[in-house]
C-alpha cells in the first residue's frame, strides 16, 4: 500500500487566510507600503501641526535654556507649505509679548562663515507693525512708552552698553532724523539705537537675554512669511555637556522640574 504523501503545513497567516502563504515580494510591499502611509503622517504633522525644536544658544535665558527641546505649535499663525513661501491661514496672529519661532532674515555674515543664512529662531516679539521703536541706556521704548523686561531676563549678566557692530549699520538707513522721540544717532550702538518705525508685515525681535543675543538690532525686521509658530512647552531638558561635569548629561543630568514647563 503506497504512503500518503505528507503535506507541508501551512504557517497560521496562510492558514486564517485559507490559502497559501503570501510570497515574499508581496509581503515586503505591503510592509513597505505600512511604513510610508506612517512616515506621510509623521511629516503631515510635522509641516502642518506640532513641531520638535531644540534650544541650541543663550539668547533666550531664563526662559529657554540651552538643552531644552520644545514642542511648537505651528497651527497657530499658519503653517508654511514645505518648499513655498506659501503659508495657510492660522487661527491667531503674532501679538507683542509672544515667544515666536521663525525663519530669520538673510545674515551674509552667517554666508561668509559657511553655515545657513537663514536658521530658524525663536526670539520674543517686540515690535508691532506701525510701531515706533527706540531704545535708551537699555530700555526698548515703543511709542514713547518704556518697556519694562520681564521674564526675569532684567536679571541677566550686563555686558557692553556701547559696543558697536558692523551689522548695526542697516538701522542707518530706517533712522529717524526728525521725531517727538529725537533724532536716531549717528553710530548706532548695543544699548543706542532707533528710533525707527515698523514697517507693515514686519516684527522687530529681540532675545531676552539681550546682552547675548543676535537678533532685529543686527539684522533687522522679520517679515510676517517667516513666522513659522509658537512654542507650547518644553517636553525634555537636560544641562549640555559644555556645562555639566557628569558623564552622558543627556540621561544623567535631566532638569526634571522644567519638564512640561509652560513657555510664556
Amino acid at each position: 500500500m503506497a504512503k500518503k504523501k505528507t503535506e507541508k503545513p501551512k504557517s497560521a497567516v496562510a492558514a486564517a487566510r485559507g490559502g497559501t502563504e503570501a510570497p515574499l515580494s508581496r509581503r515586503a510591499w505591503e510592509n513597505f507600503k505600512s511604513i510610508a502611509a506612517t512616515l506621510a503622517i509623521f511629516l503631515f504633522i510635522r509641516a502642518f501641526f506640532i513641531e520638535a525644536y531644540r534650544i541650541p544658544s543663550g539668547s533666550m535665558i531664563p526662559t529657554l535654556l540651552v538643552g531644552d527641546w520644545l514642542f511648537v505649535n505651528k497651527l497657530v499663525y499658519g503653517p508654511n507649505i514645505p518648499f513655498t513661501n506659501v503659508n495657510l491661514p492660522g487661527y491667531s496672529e503674532p501679538k507683542r509679548g509672544d515667544v515666536v519661532v521663525f525663519k530669520s532674515p538673510y545674515q551674509p555674515d552667517e554666508a561668509e562663515l559657511g553655515n545657513d543664512p537663514t536658521p530658524t529662531l525663536v526670539k520674543r516679539l517686540i515690535g508691532m507693525p506701525g510701531d515706533t521703536i527706540y531704545m535708551r541706556a537699555g530700555v526698548v521704548y515703543i511709542d514713547g512708552i518704556a518697556q519694562r523686561q520681564g521674564y526675569g531676563a532684567d536679571q541677566n549678566p550686563k555686558g557692553d552698553p556701547n559696543e558697536v557692530h558692523p551689522l548695526f549699520d542697516w538701522q542707518k538707513k530706517v533712522g529717524l532724523h526728525q521725531s517727538r522721540f529725537g533724532p536716531a544717532p549717528e553710530q548706532p550702538t548695543h544699548d543706542n539705537w532707533g528710533p525707527f518705525v515698523v514697517p507693515p508685515r514686519h516684527f522687530f525681535m529681540m532675545g531676552d537675554n539681550r546682552y547675548e543675543s543676535k537678533d532685529s538690532r543686527y539684522w533687522g525686521f522679520v517679515p510676517r512669511d517667516n513666522v513659522r509658530g509658537r512654542p507650547i512647552f518644553i517636553y525634555y531638558t537636560f544641562v549640555p555637556s559644555s556645562e555639566s561635569d557628569k558623564v552622558l548629561s543627556f540621561i544623567t543630568d535631566i532638569r526634571w522640574g522644567r519638564i512640561g514647563h509652560i513657555i510664556r
